[in-house]
């Protein structure tokens, strides 16, 4: 089942298994079955310190990993490979009593969560947001055994992802209830089922003594920005909705120089490691609702929390980065998740056989096409330009296909379902006039990016996109307050240049700063 090195690996891992586990194993003669069979067996015989035996149970191929004399267990429905193999080695790890990698009082408030939670995840193997919210659950329920958690592959349990209208993932399940849907970390997760939480938080937050530089947002403008403000010496802080931003959407880069080939969520945790090696504030699961200018030239910046809480700072950055862009048209969030998608690779396999549409003709409109090509049964691709505006390479390969469709000058009106799923679409051809109606049964949004910008829209200047105005250093209309990445009007959003105008505009708030009035430039050097 594993090759030679990934066995290799997985042992060196499993070396650091403390306590005795127990593989529970339930199959029968499918292929899936005999496929984790062999898994399971292959991990048995790198251990002395784990067991395996066969039980029945309703899921079939499915798993438990147990630790002996205790009730603390981590269940898989499926064969945990692809993006899932790390969260079967972590799983491992945990349950075997490897400590894990969260802040202690992180750990001690999970460990005192009351009540019984049962939660299902079901992902996909080529889902690369899976993995974090399958890892936040896995690692939960082994702290609190009170909580149970069981990763469920969508792709071998179709009647499941059918009955349950499960239409992209991850979709978590608590008690047999929708909880929610896409990546979720434990602090998310914890804040949702632990009351109290959240007001204990914002607490915290409003107790913090003021930055010198803070930073809203942790994609890759502001992973740049805190480390160059904290290779500075000066107090820095980051607050940030989900460290990472986009990059944690994105399935493959390689076009970051040095770096041939990486995947987002991997950079994503590399930025995030990078930054904690030095003294900076990381403030997740945090989302910047207003700022406030001082109304002194030299006085101090307030951002508010939509937690309730307010953090102040001598200088600003902002790095909201960006989101997919919506189609705007109706029916559109009502069947949000329930067959309108923004992920192909995370969602493709949850629509196996079926017609799909893709809406977008750019790069990563034709990409998500080709590859929803090789699982789904057809795919209409909708571009509302005359022609499509994706490299030719990509265009050549995507008219190849034979279960591809392409549709130019087409806009579409309208989202068609039956109130609990995606049944098609309506669209007018731009050249007749003509409406028309596809069925179908998934729909797949690749239109670009829109600015995270909104909530600052009555402090700071922005262009007639939404996007942030700012100059060749990084200054915004607000003195003090810097802006860089995706969400700013610097061109060309990539990786590359927005980890550079992180940069920029870090050193642009140090500058800011050490021009301030003397007894203001004492107390950053204090």
């Amino acid at each position: 089942m594993l090759d030679a090195d990934l066995k290799t690996q997985l042992q060196a891992y499993l070396e650091k298994v403390v306590h005795p586990i127990e593989l529970v194993a339930s199959v029968d003669d499918s292929a899936a079955s005999q496929e984790l069979l062999g898994l399971l067996t292959d991990i048995e015989a790198m251990s002395p310190k784990i067991s395996l035996r066969r039980a029945d149970s309703s899921r079939k191929p499915s798993f438990i990993i147990n630790r002996l004399g205790t009730d603390v267990s981590v269940s898989f429905a499926g064969v945990p490979m692809g993006h899932e193999f790390t969260s079967l080695v972590l799983a491992l790890l945990q349950v075997g009593g490897h400590p894990p990698k969260i802040a202690p009082e992180l750990i001690e408030q999970i460990q005192h969560i009351e009540g019984e939670y049962r939660f299902e995840t079901f992902m996909s193997l080529s889902c690369h947001s899976c993995p974090d919210t399958v890892q936040a659950l896995n690692l939960i329920s082994v702290l609190n055994p009170n909580i149970k958690h069981v990763a469920i592959d969508g792709a071998l349990f179709q009647h499941e992802v059918d009955e349950r209208q499960v239409m992209a993932v991850p979709t978590v399940f608590l008690n047999g209830e929708l909880f929610d849907t896409g990546r979720m970390s434990p602090e998310q997760i914890v804040t949702r089922i632990d009351a109290g939480a959240a007001k204990r938080d914002a607490e915290k937050l409003k107790s913090k003594a003021p930055f010198d530089v803070l930073v809203v947002g942790g994609g890759p403008a502001g992973a740049a920005a805190a480390v160059y403000a904290a290779r500075k010496g000066i107090r820095t802080g980051v607050a940030s909705e989900r460290f990472g931003g986009q990059v944690l959407d994105t399935m493959s880069i390689e076009n970051f120089i040095s770096v041939p080939y990486t995947e987002g969520p991997k950079m994503a945790a590399a930025l995030e490691q990078h930054v904690h090696e030095y003294d900076v504030d990381v403030m997740n699961n945090q989302r910047a609702e207003e700022l406030i200018a001082p109304k002194d030239p030299n006085g101090l910046i307030e951002i508010k929390l939509a937690s309730g809480a307010s953090l102040k700072a001598k200088s600003v950055i902002l790095s909201t980065g960006a989101r997919w862009r919506n189609m705007g048209v109706p029916g559109e969030q009502e069947y949000r998740n329930k067959g309108v998608t923004y992920c192909p690779h995370c969602d493709g396999p949850l629509f196996k056989g079926k017609r799909v549409a893709v809406i977008g003709g750019g790069n990563s409109g034709v990409e998500a096409a080709i590859d929803l090509a090789g699982i789904v049964g057809h795919v209409t691709l909708l571009e509302f330009d005359s022609r499509l505006r994706a490299d030719d390479v990509l265009q050549r390969k995507l008219r190849s296909l034979p279960n591809v469709d392409v549709m130019v000058n087409a806009q579409t009106t309208e989202v068609l379902g039956d109130d609990s799923k995606v049944q098609g679409l309506s669209y007018t051809d731009r050249t007749t006039g003509e409406s028309h109606k596809l069925e179908l049964e998934g729909i797949f949004v690749q239109i670009g990016l829109l600015p995270n910008t909104e909530w600052l829209k009555t402090s700071v200047k922005l262009s007639s996109r939404g996007e942030i105005e700012v100059d060749a250093h990084g200054r915004t209309s607000v003195p003090g307050v810097f802006a860089a990445g995706d969400a700013t009007t610097t061109p060309f959003k990539q990786i590359i240049i927005a980890m550079g105008e992180g940069a920029k505009a870090s050193l642009s708030a140090f500058d800011h700063l050490i021009r301030l009035p003397v007894e203001t430039v004492e107390d950053i050097a204090a």
